[in-house]
Order: structure tokens, then sequence, then C-alpha cells
């Protein structure tokens, strides 16, 4: 996925970092709206923040599963 941003610079982040929008249909992709805090598809029940984005974040509503640690 690539995003541009209002001071030029262009965001590429993997569109595997966000499962909902993975699996989507392109036409549910293209039902993006744009805000000034960030990306929202309201079909997909998925909103990304420009500060995720900025941070090199993923998908936070999944947490990976902790590892058991060595008895």
């Amino acid at each position: 996925m690539w995003v541009t941003l209002d001071d030029g610079r262009v965001l590429g982040v993997p569109l595997a970092w966000f499962p909902r929008l993975f699996r989507a249909a392109p036409e549910q992709r293209l039902a993006c709206r744009i805000s000034s805090r960030g990306l929202h598809w309201e079909g997909l029940n998925e909103d990304i923040s420009i500060a995720g984005l900025l941070a090199g974040r993923g998908d936070q509503t999944h947490r990976p599963r902790s590892i058991p640690s060595a008895a």
C-alpha cells in the first residue's frame, strides 16, 4: 500500500500488515475515506492512523501470542 502525505513523503507498507485490507476485494479497498488523522474503510471496519504508519505499526487489533517461558 502506498500513501502520499501532504508534505510529499510517500510511505510504502505491506498490505499484509493489515489483514482486513489484505483479504478485501479491490472495490472494498477503494472505498477509503481520508482524513487528517488517517484512513478509514467503513465497510471493513478498518482504521489506519498516519502516526501509526509513520511509526511502522501494522494492525494493532490482534496481539501476538506470548511465547511460553521455559520452565
